[in-house]
Formats: C-alpha cells, sequence, structure tokens
C-alpha cells in the first residue's frame, strides 16, 4: 500500500499519532514491512507491504487507524492519495 501526502502547517499530535500507526500496524497480521520519507515541504510518502490483501482490508478498518485517518483528513493533510499495488519482484543494491 503507497501513502503519500502534502502535510498541513503544525504538529498537532502528528508525530506522536504517526508513532502509534507505526507501532499498531507491526502488530497486525500480515505485516511485513514499512519504507516512508518526507521532504523538507511537506511532502511524503510512505509504502507499507502486506502479506495479502485481506491483511490491507484488516488495517484499513482498524478502530485505531480509523481515528488517525480522520484527523489526518481534519487536520494533517492537504492532501493525500493512497494506492494497493502487488509487488511482482523487487530488487537493488544493499549496503
Amino acid at each position: 500500500m503507497i501513502f503519500s501526502s502534502r502535510r498541513s502547517p503544525g504538529d498537532e499530535g502528528y508525530r506522536q499519532m504517526a508513532e502509534r500507526m507505526v507501532e499498531l500496524a507491526a502488530a497486525q497480521p500480515g505485516f511485513l514491512g514499512m519504507e516512508s520519507a518526507r521532504e523538507q515541504d511537506g511532502f511524503g510518502i510512505t509504502v507499507s507491504y502486506w502479506a495479502s490483501i485481506e491483511a490491507i482490508r484488516h488495517w484499513q478498518v482498524n478502530a485505531e487507524h480509523l481515528v488517525a485517518q480522520e484527523k489526518g483528513k481534519r487536520a494533517w493533510y492537504e492532501d493525500y492519495e493512497v494506492r494497493v499495488a502487488k509487488v511482482e519482484r523487487a530488487y537493488g543494491k544493499h549496503e
């Protein structure tokens, strides 16, 4: 799942909630990992990896995650987009 966003100015509890969402996602069945980056201008992207579409669906409707989503829509994000995609192959150079 790919979540791209542009942050609104100010924190308003964002950092604490983001840390909690990472912790909560990691505890979900089917969670495989996550990568995240944010630029100085507020644009960010988080890619989370899941074992199945069912695992993603369970994450999307997790009660605590739903609260974070609503707060994001109201206060934390100027805009965002969610993409659900399947990784067929991955490779690269790792040091």
